[in-house]
């Protein structure tokens, strides 16, 4: 079975799939809201440095300081993530995802927290960038956890 969020190659999409930076984050009970940056703003915010991207087809490129929202502080505003073990699926707008486990949110890598990003080097992603971003500080692959153009975020009961 072909598992769309299991982490694979990919081919590099240098082109936004929209111009719309809004997400939906649906929680385990089905509960769905939109999203927006004016939402991850008001959001206790982070910064992670030095990240590196290691794109497909593109090489290294960094280091980079991101900043945003911690996916566990989102979460945390959203429902009790100490209640049971989750999953939450990212999904990019053009259908690339990424799993992160409830453990990997609770115990952070020394690289840092599982970011959602919405600003790189003191300045506001742009669409192109991204826009929200997640950033998995401890990626050392081919970006296969990294994901751009964030549009959908599932929670997931263990």
């Amino acid at each position: 079975m072909n598992d769309p969020l299991h982490p694979h190659s990919h081919d590099p999409n240098p082109e936004p799939p929209s111009l719309d930076t809004s997400f939906v984050l649906t929680l385990a009970n089905g509960r769905s809201q939109t999203l927006t940056i004016a939402d991850l703003e008001g959001l206790p915010q982070t910064a992670v440095f030095p990240i590196y991207i290691v794109s497909t087809g593109h090489g290294t490129s960094g280091p980079f300081t991101f900043h945003g929202v911690t996916l566990r502080d989102l979460l945390k505003s959203q429902m009790d993530v100490d209640a049971v073990p989750f999953t939450v699926e990212v999904i990019s707008a053009d259908g690339f995802g990424n799993r992160v486990t409830s453990h990997e949110l609770h115990h952070p890598d020394s690289a840092g927290a599982i970011l959602l990003a919405i600003g790189l080097d003191g300045q506001p992603l742009t669409r192109q960038q991204g826009a929200v971003r997640l950033i998995v500080p401890n990626e050392k692959d081919d970006a296969l956890r990294q994901v751009k153009w964030v549009g959908q975020i599932n929670i997931r009961l263990l």
